[in-house]
């Protein structure tokens, strides 16, 4: 584990550090410091009115935040935390309204991420939006946070993320669960475990998004992003090829997923990365949406929001 004391240091003093966790890096700070939380905004280039994820190290501080949770959330926390999920809770009068952008819900998750947990566990409570440009598409390795914020930002260096997408948001403020942004955790896990039907509502363009990922352009290289045609050869120099067949082999251009749609998604934000970096003008990818796999609501959403 990385020595995390100049980190500490930073947060307590109300700086920003970006961290590690399963999903993605996070860009941290204070959530009850509104200077901090402003350096978020300011540093990402993040509209007021997107809503922050608290990050917590243990369940108890879900009640700095909430006084209702209700027995669903115990359900699903004592299931899947620490865990790639996102729970939507009615917030206490004190928490800030720059982390909630007004509204009158707050998302907690807890990261299942070593370092993220011991980190958080010195700090108290973290917003922590992934660390780049808003946007952009998303960190999963540090180098990438360096590349959006300067190689003398603060960045807890740790392993690629093993996720690869950010977390499952779960709206328990209504009558029936609703998921706002799909993750790794799929919709008919949280049915499962919960007994009952779960809503979904992430394609909804909101006014007043309550998750991150609803409302604005998000995971856009500067490339065009767009899918494989039917009949298409992966034959253009000129694009960069995510294919999920093994009907081409791989090359500088061609990258072959051998229908690992985990390792895909692992690996999407770094590749549409990869696509700037070596300046391909196109990033086509094969389709996957009559694959049978429950990280594909998640994928096929970034995938979209790419293509905008």
């Amino acid at each position: 584990m990385p020595d995390l004391i100049r980190y500490i240091d930073l947060i307590k003093k109300g700086n920003v550090v970006a961290f590690p966790t399963e999903t993605v890096y996070g860009l941290g700070a204070d959530a009850w410091n509104p200077t901090a939380i402003q350096k978020i905004f300011t540093i990402k280039g993040r509209p007021s009115d997107n809503p922050l994820i608290v990050h917590v190290s243990e369940e108890e501080q879900v009640h700095e935040f909430s006084d209702h949770i209700p027995d669903s959330a115990h359900t699903l926390i004592e299931e899947f935390w620490p865990g790639p999920l996102s729970l939507v809770l009615p917030k206490k009068s004190k928490v800030l309204d720059a982390v909630t952008a007004g509204l009158d819900t707050v998302a907690i998750r807890m990261p299942d991420h070593d370092t993220a947990i011991e980190f958080i566990s010195k700090t108290g409570p973290l917003v922590a939006p992934s660390a780049n440009k808003s946007g952009r598409p998303s960190p999963t390795k540090s180098e990438h946070v360096k590349t959006d914020f300067g190689e003398d930002f603060p960045v807890i260096d740790g392993e690629a993320t093993k996720i690869g997408l950010e977390s499952t948001v779960l709206d328990l403020t209504g009558d029936q669960p609703e998921i706002l942004r799909p993750g790794s955790i799929s919709r008919k896990e949280i049915e499962d475990v919960l007994g009952f039907s779960v809503h979904e509502s992430f394609f909804d363009h909101m006014e007043r998004p309550k998750s991150p990922g609803q409302k604005y352009s998000h995971y856009k290289p500067k490339a065009e992003v767009r899918w494989l045609g039917a009949e298409e050869e992966p034959d253009d120099q000129d694009c960069l090829y995510l294919l999920l067949t093994s009907n081409y082999g791989s090359s500088a251009n061609i990258i072959n997923f051998n229908n690992d749609l985990d390792l895909l998604a692992r690996q999407i934000y770094d590749r549409l990365r990869q696509a700037d970096i070596e300046g391909f003008s196109t990033v086509v990818i094969e389709n996957f949406q009559d694959m049978d796999h429950p990280i594909i609501p998640a994928l096929l959403n970034r995938v979209q929001k790419a293509i905008g």
